[in-house]
């Protein structure tokens, strides 16, 4: 009797087992139990940045922790990011909405679920002496931008569109990411950049200069946290979660951003190093982003800015058709 009670006990275990097992690995579920850590590898498109504040922030602070998420900074190019999740081989990753778009249009299925800068960051700069001020004073300027594709170039044709102007108006050179050299040696009038870098350089320099903003004159989508729609569709919970965490970093770091500016130093190279000068620019870095991650609702995406910037990769002959643009974006995760 003993031995027969020891067999059903050993087979109700097991059986438990068997079902947690199967409760953890089955993907139809569409989340991971929270008592699971997920370890992520997340691109962010660009240097160890105290631009990129919010996530040091969520991750020093736990919040990631919180929501069972592990994450590595991964400082690839944004366009190798956006491959890597279109083919379901990352789940996430930081980059300009352009590139959600043009990576569609090759058909990658990625999904953008988190606004992340609000406003588009490109600026365009030049010394205060040329009294450059709004967007007319740019024609028969010579302009400079890094390249003629990426986040610059798109947002330059993007206020030339949204202004009557043509780019042949303009003598538009390719001057690589060298924009403050360029304009401080006089070299371009006009350079192409991003408000929360080049021009606190140059005025650090003590230069004093004029900046059009970009999102003064058309509205597009900015940065942001993507994903793909394999990931939506089986693992929502875990881009909910993601997205959460995220946030969270986002609030924490706006409502106490010397705070933030202190993390940042664990992970930013040199940071913690820096000289007081170089401590002042990177303050002044970090006070200048603050502006472009206030937003209310915070996260959510403009269907409006994603059919202009569809319209503007039309023109620019970087889209050859149209695409359902719904599909591109989602603001369920934010909830």
């Amino acid at each position: 009797m003993v031995k027969r009670s020891l067999f059903i006990f050993l087979i109700l275990v097991i059986g438990v087992s068997a079902c947690i097992s199967i409760e953890k690995a089955d993907p139809k579920k569409g989340t991971h139990p929270i008592t699971s850590t997920t370890k992520i590898r997340l691109p962010m498109g660009y240097i160890p940045s105290v631009q990129f504040a919010p996530f040091y922030v969520a991750l020093d602070k736990g919040y990631y922790k919180d929501e069972s998420l592990d994450i590595e900074f991964d400082y690839s190019f944004e366009t190798d990011a956006v491959t890597l999740v279109g083919h379901q081989d990352l789940p996430f990753a930081v980059v300009s909405g352009e590139q959600v778009l043009l990576a569609r249009a090759q058909g990658l299925p990625v999904v953008y679920v988190m606004t992340y800068y609000k406003d588009y960051p490109v600026v365009l700069v030049s010394k205060s002496d040329k009294q450059i001020s709004k967007p007319n004073d740019l024609i028969g300027k010579r302009v400079g931008v890094p390249m003629l594709s990426g986040a610059s170039y798109i947002g330059l044709r993007a206020m030339l569109s949204a202004t009557g102007i043509k780019e042949n108006q303009i003598s538009l050179e390719t001057i690589g990411y060298n924009q403050v050299e360029s304009l401080a040696l006089d070299k371009q009038e006009v350079v192409v950049c991003y408000i929360n870098n080049e021009p606190v350089q140059m005025e650090s320099q003590g230069y004093k200069v004029n900046s059009l903003r970009v999102s003064d004159y058309v509205l597009l989508v900015s940065t942001g946290l993507i994903t793909n729609e394999l990931t939506l569709m089986k693992n929502p919970d875990l881009v909910r979660r993601m997205v959460k965490a995220t946030l969270r970093g986002i609030r924490s770091t706006i409502e106490d951003p010397k705070e933030a500016f202190e993390i940042s130093k664990k992970y930013v190279d040199n940071l913690a190093n820096a000289n007081p000068q170089q401590e002042k620019d990177q303050k002044e870095i970090l006070k200048v982003t603050l502006d472009l991650w206030r937003s209310d609702p915070m996260g959510k995406t403009n269907p409006k800015a994603w059919e202009n910037m569809q319209n503007v990769l039309l023109d620019m002959g970087m889209l050859m058709k149209k695409l359902d643009v719904g599909k591109a974006y989602s603001n369920e995760f934010l909830k």
